[in-house]
């Protein structure tokens, strides 16, 4: 593995789609749209290609992205598939895709809609979470404007409903051919879906068509809908309802705090997709809105991310808070809560992940029926690493709760009894081999990160007993803390002085960037340096940081995979702790160039090709961005302003100033 600064490495260039006839398109090929409700996937060439109903973890309706004939929804001109240009609308969730044909110009706008909240006669059934005043709608709609010459427009929908495995039957719902409702042939339970359109639609078996030219000033709709509130009627609705929508993004947006810098705008789009990620009704924050996609192209690494997993959610309030914006912390904070809680009011013990309705227990099993993307296989639905030891979640989650408390100098009563027992937990545990922050299926191990973990876990209770008045037990607390740090750093320091995947091991693990970034030592501690020094230049691929080695790591799985890019952030904001700030910075802008077409990013990066790798847009990926952004900026603010003031420190927290 190259150990040379990162000047000399190869200028990656993804790879492109392969051009031929039902190819998969790049997984960066996709723009990600929300409501806080529901999520989807569109592709360039203006198909949704991924898209589950009512909630993200629900059944897929169109599942192209796992196999070329599981459903999908295309509007753009016929015979052309490659548009002229596509971006977000500044500020929000909306897409617009630019086409050019031999004839003309056209332009689509897609969005999830949201509107002011429509619960007023009755309670909504699924919303535990303090209404806000905005919600969502239930409505994939798409616009379509011919802006020069003639387009000829061509639509197809066809759902394929339960991941492929029960066909779509559709039927006229309005007076002529504006209305049309897809429903399953075998499963009575799954939902129907209504196109609402300007065009003239025909039901062709499982699929819905409609055709016509446009010329320079026509506009035409499509709304998807999957619940009782009405679709748009007209283009002037359909048009009112996507301004709505845009409005309650900018509304959102703007109420963050983003520096003044050319990396604003990935900063945004990262916040944003963060936001989009959060399932509304619980408070619940999805890791990723889809499903094995793969981490090694034809491999079995391949894994159901459309939960919450309390380390990732945790974490993402990092980022969120970082650029002021933590109301999402608040309805967080309260759905972990309600997990915690038993229908009797009894405790119940914190786990890895949950469903995003609060669900505990997550089955997995596989689709064999399924291609999978790339013909990567299995398909997989549920994670059972919901049941698995992790002994880091504590410490995560403690760290986000204090973050967001310190603000407010004080801790709910309501809330301190959840956060006693993690910190027993903590206390109880941190002894204990477990499955270590990677969710390793190999044996449990005595991982040094997870150790790290437990002492923030003892470290956050200490300081929120402080703020809750609890003195005598922040006092216990913090001398425990001291006892776990005393144990990491007998077991899990090798003879160089650098921290070492297990206790007593010699693999590296990029996870061991957090003993800087939760300030478990000072930045100047000679270990902490040496650590960060050998994951840059052992642990890495073309720069780019893999979570550890395959072949010396016993993960219960074959293969290779790509480098985490959460990782390579994190190196990012190490190596600003440590004094390193140029060659972060270096660093930093290779990564954003790796991104996405429209500024997303999977898990994995192929540091070979620049190939986005596994589930996509990830959660935790995109924080890790944020964090890392923001300590360049700082750093490099600081040369002139002062002392340099980390992105994440617990003792000394700001947002962006």
């Amino acid at each position: 593995m190259p150990s040379s600064p990162e000047d000399s490495l190869p200028i990656l260039t993804p790879v492109l789609s392969s051009g031929r006839r039902g190819a998969f398109p790049p997984i960066d090929d996709y723009a990600f749209l929300s409501d806080c409700e529901t999520n989807c996937l569109i592709a360039s060439s203006g198909s949704v290609e991924w898209m589950c109903v009512p909630r993200p973890d629900s059944p897929s309706v169109f599942g192209a992205v796992l196999d070329r004939a599981a459903g999908h929804f295309r509007i753009g001109p016929y015979g052309v598939h490659v548009p002229a240009a596509r971006r977000y609308l500044p500020g929000g969730m909306i897409l617009e895709t630019t086409w050019q044909t031999e004839t003309g110009w056209m332009i689509v706008r897609d969005a999830l809609v949201l509107g002011p909240w429509h619960n007023t006669t009755s309670r909504s059934r699924s919303f535990r979470r303090t209404p806000m005043d905005w919600d969502a709608e239930h409505i994939l709609l798409r616009t379509v404007k011919c802006v020069s010459g003639t387009v000829e427009l061509e639509m197809s929908c066809e759902p394929s409903f339960d991941y492929h495995r029960d066909g779509a039957r559709w039927e006229y719902s309005g007076k002529v051919y504006e209305r049309a409702t897809a429903s399953c042939t075998a499963d009575d339970d799954c939902p129907s879906l209504t196109l609402t359109t300007d065009l003239r639609l025909g039901l062709e078996g499982r699929e819905a068509r409609a055709r016509t030219r446009m010329s320079e000033g026509d506009n035409r709709f499509v709304a998807l809908t999957w619940s009782e509130l009405p679709a748009p009627t007209s283009f002037e609705e359909a048009a009112d309802k996507m301004w709505t929508t845009a409005e309650c993004w900018r509304r959102w947006i703007t109420l963050g705090d983003f520096p003044d810098h050319p990396w604003r705008n990935y900063l945004q789009r990262s916040a944003l997709t963060l936001k989009g990620l959060t399932y509304a009704p619980t408070g619940a924050l999805l890791a990723a809105p889809t499903t094995s996609l793969p981490e090694t192209p034809g491999g079995e690494r391949n894994w159901d991310y459309r939960y919450t997993w309390v380390r990732d959610s945790s974490f993402a309030l990092w980022g969120l808070y970082t650029l002021g914006l933590d109301h999402e912390a608040d309805d967080f904070f309260n759905f972990l809560n309600d997990v915690t809680t038993g229908d009797n009011g009894d405790a119940v013990p914190l786990q890895v992940l949950y469903g995003i309705g609060g669900e505990r227990r997550i089955t997995e099993h596989t689709l064999p029926d399924l291609s999978g993307y790339d013909y990567s296989q299995p398909v997989r639905i549920g994670n059972a690493a919901y049941d698995q030891d992790q002994h880091d979640i504590w410490g995560t989650m403690l760290d986000a709760v204090y973050l967001h408390m310190k603000s407010r100098q004080q801790v709910p009563d309501s809330l301190w009894p959840m956060l006693e027992r993690t910190v027993n937990a903590a206390i109880n545990h941190w002894r204990e081999p477990d499955r270590g922050i990677w969710e390793v299926r190999g044996e449990p191990q005595h991982f040094t990160a997870s150790k790290v973990m437990c002492w923030v876990a003892l470290d956050r209770g200490a300081r929120l007993a402080e703020l809750h008045g609890k003195r005598a037990q922040a006092t216990r607390w913090f001398e425990i803390a001291e006892e776990i740090r005393d144990d990491v750093l007998a077991n899990g320091v090798d003879a160089e002085g650098v921290f070492t995947q297990t206790y007593g091991g010699t693999t590296l693990d990029a996870s061991l960037l957090l003993i800087v970034l939760t300030r478990f030592l000072p930045a100047d501690d000679p270990r902490v340096r040496a650590t960060v020094l050998a994951i840059a230049d052992r642990l890495t691929v073309s720069g780019l940081v893999l979570r550890y080695d395959t072949e010396t790591t016993d993960d219960g799985l074959s293969g290779e995979e790509g480098t985490f890019t959460i990782c390579s952030f994190w190196l990012v904001s190490a190596l600003v702790e440590i004094g390193e700030l140029e060659r972060a910075t270096h660093l930093c802008e290779r990564l954003l160039g790796l991104a996405s077409p429209l500024r997303l990013y999977a898990e994995e990066i192929d540091p070979r090709t620049g190939r986005h790798l596994g589930n996509y847009p990830q959660a935790f990926t995109h924080l890790a961005l944020i964090n890392a952004v923001t300590h360049v900026i700082r750093a490099e603010d600081s040369r002139q302003a002062g002392q340099f003031q980390p992105a994440h420190s617990p003792a000394h927290h700001q947002t962006s100033q």
